[in-house]
C-alpha cells in the first residue's frame, strides 16, 4: 500500500467535478480518484474510475470505498462541490495522521461566498461528539487500514447512516483529529441562517433518516459502554410540600416587545390546581422590568424576582427560581418570547408526571412567527423519543423539545448549569440517567421565530462555542454513564 491518498467525490452531474479533479492532480500524493456516481445514466468522466451508488452515506457505499481504496488514506469529499487544495494539504493530512496515529484527520477550511473567501472553522471532536450532525467539514481523510476494519465490523445495512456507523465505529479504535488549519476551500451550498437550520432533524420528511441514526448511536454506546437498560428509579411525589402545585419559570432580559404575551398566556391557564408564575427579571434595562412589576401588582400568583447577583446567565435564573420559597412541586418552564398553545397546557404538562411516574415532562411545540401564524418545519413534537431508548438517543440530538418541565426536588438535587445556552439539556440529561421522562406529544406551545431569538443568525464561531458546550455536556454525562454501568458489573 502506497503513501498516497485514494480520493472518492461524489458525482450528481454538476461542472464543477473536473475543476476539482483539476485541483487535486496538482498534489503529488493524489492517487486515483473515484467519482461516486450517485445517477447511472449521468456521462462518465474520463480522469476518473465511476462507481455507482444508490445512496452517498450507504453502507454499500462504504463497503464499495473500501473495496476500492489501494492506497494508505482515503479523502471522502461529503457534497457534490468544488474542492480546491491549499498548499501541500494532502501532506499535511496525512503527516499529521501519521504523527497522532489518528484513524480519521479533517481541517478547517475556506468557504467561497460571492468570490469571496470566508473563514469557517470546525472544532475538536470529543468523547461526546455523538451529533450524526457534526460538522467536519467538506472533506475527511481516513486512515485505510481504520476505514477497512470498521467497515468489517460493519452489521447492519444503512441506506442513510453508513457514514455515520463507521466514523463511530473508527472512534472507537482511534483519534478522530482537528487541524486548526485552513487547508481547503469549497463553495458553501447552504446559504440558510443558523436559526433556519437548527431544526433540520426533526423535520419530518427526514424521519426515516433520523431512526437509522438512532439505531447506529444505540449500538456505538452498547460497544462502548455507555447504553443504559430501560430500569428506572420510581418518583415519591408526596414527600415534601410546596406552596402550590406548578409553578412557571420565566427568565427575562429586556424583551419589552414579547414579555406581556408570554405572561398573559400563563396566567390564562384553567388547570385544576393552584399555580404561580415566577418572572426571573435579569436586570432588564428596556422596560421590560416595569411590565412585569405591572403584572404583579395586579395579580397574586405574579412573583416578580430580581436576581441578588449579576453573573446569571439563563441556567442560574432558573436555578434561583427552583430554590424560591414560592416554587410550587413542578416547575414548567417558558421562554421569555414564547407562549403557552392555549389554556391546557398546564394542566396537561402535570398530569403526565403522574400518569406515567416521571421526573421531567417535555411537552410539543408549534413554530410560528412573530404573529403565530405557522411556518416550517410546523408542529416539533421529537416521537422519536421512546419509554425504553428515549436517553440514549438523547445523547445524539441537541434538544429535546419544549416546554420542559421538572418535578422540583429532583431538579434541586441536580441543579442547572449557569449557562444561557445548553443548560436545559445539561438537566435533562442528567436526570434521564436515573429517572423516566415523560412526553406529551400534541402540541402546548408557541415558539415564535423572530430576529431577536438568540439564535436567530449565528456567526459560526458563536455555533461552533454552542456546539462545543453541547458536545461536553455529552462528554461529561456519557463519561457518568460508563461509570455507572462499570460500577453495576
Amino acid at each position: 500500500m502506497v503513501n498516497k491518498v485514494s480520493v472518492f467525490l461524489p458525482y450528481g452531474g454538476k461542472s464543477d467535478l473536473n475543476q476539482t479533479i483539476g485541483s487535486l492532480r496538482q498534489s503529488a500524493l493524489c492517487g486515483e480518484i473515484f467519482a461516486l456516481q450517485l445517477d447511472e445514466h449521468l456521462p462518465k468522466q474520463d480522469e476518473v474510475t465511476t462507481l455507482h451508488t444508490q445512496q452517498l452515506f450507504s453502507t454499500a457505499s462504504m463497503k464499495l470505498i473500501a473495496e476500492h481504496a489501494k492506497d494508505k488514506y482515503i479523502a471522502f469529499v461529503k457534497q457534490d462541490t468544488a474542492i480546491q487544495l491549499g498548499q501541500f494539504a494532502f501532506e499535511r493530512l496525512t503527516a499529521i495522521a501519521e504523527a497522532t496515529g489518528a484513524g480519521m484527520v479533517y481541517a478547517d477550511y475556506y468557504e467561497v461566498k460571492e468570490d469571496k473567501m470566508l473563514q469557517h472553522p470546525v472544532i475538536d471532536y470529543q468523547k461526546g461528539s455523538l451529533r450524526d450532525d457534526f460538522d467536519f467539514g467538506f472533506m475527511m481523510l481516513f486512515t485505510t487500514s481504520a476505514f477497512k476494519q470498521a467497515v468489517a465490523s460493519m452489521d447492519v445495512e444503512y441506506q442513510f447512516a453508513g457514514l455515520y456507523d463507521l466514523r463511530l465505529k473508527i472512534s472507537a479504535l482511534a483519534p478522530l483529529f482537528h487541524i486548526s488549519e485552513y487547508l481547503y476551500s469549497s463553495i458553501e451550498s447552504d446559504l440558510r441562517k443558523s436559526g433556519e437550520k437548527i431544526f433540520d432533524y426533526v423535520d419530518p420528511k427526514n424521519r426515516a433518516v433520523q431512526i437509522e441514526m438512532e439505531q447506529a448511536v444505540t449500538a456505538h454506546l452498547k460497544n462502548i459502554g455507555g447504553y443504559l437498560k430501560p430500569v428506572f428509579t420510581e418518583v415519591a411525589f408526596g414527600a415534601q410540600q410546596f406552596p402550590v402545585e406548578a409553578s412557571v419559570v420565566i427568565p427575562v432580559r429586556n424583551r419589552v416587545k414579547t414579555i406581556s404575551d408570554a405572561i398573559g398566556s400563563v396566567l390564562s391557564q384553567k388547570p385544576n390546581f393552584a399555580f404561580n408564575l415566577i418572572v426571573v427579571d435579569n436586570f432588564s434595562t428596556d422596560g421590560t422590568t416595569e411590565i412585569i412589576a405591572k403584572f404583579a401588582k395586579n395579580d397574586s400568583r405574579v412573583v416578580h424576582v430580581i436576581p441578588d447577583r449579576k453573573d446569571l446567565g439563563i441556567g442560574g435564573c432558573w436555578n434561583t427560581a427552583v430554590h424560591h420559597e414560592q416554587a410550587g412541586k413542578f416547575v414548567v418552564q417558558l421562554d421569555s418570547d414564547d407562549m403557552y398553545k392555549d389554556e391546557n397546557t398546564l394542566q396537561l404538562m402535570v398530569d403526565t408526571f403522574y400518569r406515567e411516574n416521571c421526573a421531567m415532562v417535555i411537552g410539543s411545540y408549534q413554530m410560528t412567527n412573530f404573529q403565530l401564524e405557522e411556518i416550517p418545519p410546523g408542529i416539533i413534537d421529537h416521537k422519536e423519543w421512546t419509554p425504553e431508548n428515549g436517553r440514549n438517543n438523547a445523547l445524539r440530538i441537541n434538544g429535546l423539545g419544549a416546554p420542559r418541565a421538572f418535578f422540583t426536588p429532583v431538579l434541586r438535587g441536580i441543579n442547572i448549569p449557569n449557562s444561557s445556552y445548553g443548560e436545559d439539556y445539561a438537566a435533562a440529561i442528567a436526570i434521564s440517567r436515573k429517572y423516566q421522562i415523560g412526553r406529551v406529544l400534541v402540541p402546548v406551545y408557541l415558539c415564535r421565530r423572530w430576529d431577536g431569538n438568540s439564535d436567530a443568525a449565528l456567526s459560526i464561531q458563536q455555533s461552533n462555542a454552542h456546539n462545543m458546550y453541547k458536545d461536553k455536556i455529552r462528554t461529561i454525562e456519557l463519561e457518568a454513564r460508563i461509570r455507572l454501568n462499570s460500577s453495576a458489573e
